[in-house]
């Protein structure tokens, strides 16, 4: 039994060419336009999200630590844009007192916009499960609802790990009377943990979001593939932010949402992207499927025509019936009127 399936050695074989076919797919689905949507939405929802999450979990960890968190990962997010969102996040943190619950409710809603849009693009993405029936209008209701929770939950795990290695990295380990920091040990412990927290979502929105079942592997295959290409835009992003970009001086004022909706859209597009992998991915083994269940239907007569080309072969004008030979008369009509369901041709006069 091979360890690995045809469609993985077909793209192993041919890793190019199912890139392509993977990216003309994603052209044709319109992918540039859903990831502009996306973007605009998570634009909308961004700040109404970590203000929630920031109300719900002060009560756990203090505020300072996951404004500390918050602006770790929105400088993943947004690169050098952080401190624009984590001010207006104090700012109304300041002002929580005069919150009432139409606002806090209408904060929910607007923290689910972009989850709902991504569902949204993600049935597009896999539209060839489309045969395969329709979620259930409350479960998609829900859904984005349930991010939004799980992502408060990994705000709050991340922050309890963070929290743990700044205190290692404030200790010294002794080793034969000479003691070692371990601050350099837990900064890259840090790392880690926000890359394997940023693979957790992307792979939990790869298995999730679409509709049917995604399989474990492909999942965190896309996750991973997403999180290390983005950490290498990112990268690229905050030296030509830092460096080359003229924003505020074109856009003025505008220029922190031009500049987030641009990283927005780009990470958007990495996600479709990945999707749009797994996507290909299953319609090669749909294929394979196809191509091997067509022969075989393609090789199967239909036992009329088996029987009418066995007669024909003896020289008789006419097929036998079971209830006995045609008269001289009938001979001619029957075969020229002679059909089945299995779409036999007739003959013509």
């Amino acid at each position: 039994m091979p360890v690995l399936s045809a469609s993985t050695r077909q793209v192993l074989r041919h890793p190019a060419g199912f890139v392509l076919r993977a990216l003309r797919s994603f052209s044709r689905n319109q992918g540039l336009l859903l990831a502009a949507a996306i973007a605009y939405y998570a634009l909308l929802s961004v700040v109404p999200l970590l203000i929630l999450s920031v109300i719900a979990l002060s009560h756990l960890v203090e505020e300072a630590e996951l404004l500390a968190t918050i602006g770790r990962y929105l400088e993943w997010l947004v690169p050098s844009q952080s401190h624009t969102f984590l001010a207006e996040i104090s700012t109304f943190m300041e002002q929580r007192a005069a919150v009432g619950a139409v606002l806090l409710l209408t904060m929910l809603f607007f923290s689910s916009l972009a989850f709902s849009v991504l569902e949204k693009a993600m049935a597009v993405i896999f539209a060839h499960r489309n045969a395969g029936g329709q979620r259930h209008f409350l479960t998609s209701a829900l859904l984005p609802y349930c991010f939004v929770l799980m992502l408060a939950v990994a705000l709050l795990g991340v922050t309890l790990v963070s929290l743990a290695l700044e205190t290692v990295a404030a200790a010294n380990l002794n080793v034969f009377g000479r003691e070692w920091s371990l601050r350099g040990l837990a900064g890259s412990l840090v790392h880690l943990v926000s890359l394997g927290a940023e693979v957790c979502i992307l792979t939990a929105i790869y298995l999730i979001m679409p509709v049917g079942r995604v399989r474990l592997r492909h999942a965190l295959f896309g996750g991973i593939a997403a999180t290390l290409v983005w950490e290498v835009i990112r990268r690229i992003l905050v030296w030509f932010f830092t460096t080359l970009s003229k924003a505020s001086v074109v856009y003025g004022p505008l220029a922190t949402a031009v500049v987030a909706m641009f990283s927005m859209e780009i990470a958007a597009t990495l996600l479709l992207v990945g999707a749009q992998l797994i996507a290909e991915y299953e319609c090669l083994g749909l294929e394979r499927e196809a191509a091997a269940a067509t022969p075989a239907a393609a090789g199967r007569v239909p036992a009329c025509a088996r029987t009418l080309t066995a007669v024909r072969r003896r020289g008789d004008t006419a097929p036998r019936r079971q209830r006995g030979p045609l008269l001289p008369n009938e001979r001619q009509k029957d075969q020229d009127d002679q059909g089945c369901r299995h779409g036999c041709p007739r003959r013509r006069r």
